[in-house]
């Protein structure tokens, strides 16, 4: 007996992880590759209860947003999900993301909603970690991100959304890796682009061999980057050829800032749009000289250093230690050590006792990863405290969490908030919000 055929979707809305979003029979649909206002024949690869997980076969009506993918991967790849939805279009769903969640998490809604930040959409990551693998199968060596849903390395010989220099450089590691004794104990190569410089930092399990350091040297000065090897965790990284290379950093010239930093410390990986998201955050606090401001998870200072440039003075605090070291580092560096310091501390445990040990502040800018910062919002006093809040969030769900807290208890109104197209042709959704009492 012939399976019936499956009934065309329509795709109704695009979900948090830009699938689409369409019913069948009272069951949802996560549709990958499928876009609002489509009609669509798909095939599940995963059935449950109450959802079931798709992706698209057929187009029978398309999108006016729908265009042409730029990379020959997508679809392969897992590294974008996007790319077949205009740029404006995936803008504008990465704000009706924010909006959503801030409805339906955070039972608020933002005074103004801000105009989004983005830019250039193709060879702007500057961040990247390829996977390596010797696959005898697919004829040797592959470097590139995994496959979509798979553990597998994409076979990929370009990227558009690193820089054209590395991506240039793709089909090129294959050769090199092979060619070397430990082709098989070298499992990633992580990217870290500067200013003046573009690091690549192989992960070896093995020492490399004389012959393998003589092969490596000639790679970099062929190609002009520099190598560091990383034969432990992120701290043991060190540099190895070009020693003499410029120095690994981004700068931020409205605040006359340079910005050292290690190719294995996190940075932003859109330096256009890390400096389009600084200038807003700095325009929102509008820190003055004489104000006492706390920066939470400061990173290496990239916020920190901006509201020192204001004359205000700042504290910043951070989880981790050799983060805590580079941003005092990069304070001396540009003259900004007067007026400024830098504490680590686990913010996951923040109490309200050890919030007011810190002492007062006019003003906060909360820059959590993931996970938000639901402790320190619950650790801020409900009544005087910072008269506003800047929060720089990568999760809209524990931004509007939080903003539940800051505006349901702690009296703080919700002013402001917008996206910044941090991750274009992903869903990624970095977002900044303004609270004040």
């Amino acid at each position: 007996m012939s399976t019936p055929p499956t009934p065309p979707l329509y795709i109704e809305s695009l979900d948090h992880e830009g699938r689409g979003v369409a019913h069948l029979d009272g069951k949802a649909i996560f549709v990958e590759g499928g876009l609002p206002g489509e009609l669509v024949i798909h095939s599940s690869y995963r059935k449950k209860p109450t959802y079931e997980q798709a992706q698209v076969t057929q187009i029978i009506k398309a999108s006016p947003n729908r265009v042409t993918p730029a990379c020959r991967w997508f679809g392969i790849c897992g590294g974008c999900s996007h790319q077949h939805l205009h740029e404006s279009a995936q803008v504008a769903a990465k704000q009706r993301v924010l909006e959503d969640c801030f409805e339906h998490i955070g039972k608020v809604t933002p005074e103004t909603m801000l105009s989004p930040i983005h830019g250039p959409a193709w060879g702007y990551r500057t961040r990247a970690r390829l996977s390596v693998r010797n696959v005898i199968k697919k004829g040797g060596v592959l470097v590139g991100f995994h496959e979509k849903r798979s553990s597998y390395v994409a076979d990929m010989t370009s990227c558009e959304v690193l820089p054209p220099k590395v991506s240039a450089l793709l089909p090129l590691f294959r050769d090199f890796v092979a060619d070397l004794s430990i082709r098989d104990r070298l499992p990633q190569i992580e990217l870290a682009a500067g200013e003046n410089v573009t690091v690549l930092v192989l992960r070896i399990l093995e020492p490399l061999s004389a012959e393998d350091e003589v092969k490596v040297r000639a790679f970099a000065d062929q190609h002009e980057v520099q190598f560091w090897l990383q034969p432990k965790g992120p701290d043991t990284a060190y540099p190895f050829h070009p020693l003499d290379a410029p120095e690994l950093s981004y700068s931020l010239p409205e605040f006359n800032l340079i910005m050292p930093f290690r190719p294995t410390e996190f940075t932003q990986v859109n330096h256009g749009i890390n400096r389009m998201l600084v200038r807003r955050a700095m325009r929102m606090l509008d820190s003055q000289p004489g104000e006492r401001i706390a920066d939470f998870f400061c990173g290496l200072g990239n916020f920190t250093l901006p509201i020192a440039r204001s004359g205000a003075t700042v504290l910043g605090i951070e989880g981790s230690q050799s983060l805590v070291e580079r941003a005092m580092e990069n304070a001396k560096r540009n003259g900004l050590s007067g007026n400024t310091e830098f504490r680590v501390a686990d913010l996951f445990q923040m109490t309200e006792e050890s919030y007011a040990a810190l002492g007062e502040f006019d003003k906060l800018l909360i820059d959590p990863p993931r996970d938000g910062a639901i402790e320190l919002v619950k650790s801020l006093p409900e009544r005087g405290g910072p008269r506003r809040i800047v929060y720089v969030s990568c999760s809209p769900a524990t931004l509007a969490r939080d903003a539940a807290v800051l505006v349901h208890q702690k009296g703080y109104a919700l002013k402001a908030a917008g996206v910044a197209n941090m991750f274009p042709h992903t869903a990624h959704v970095e977002s900044i919000a303004l609270f004040e009492r």
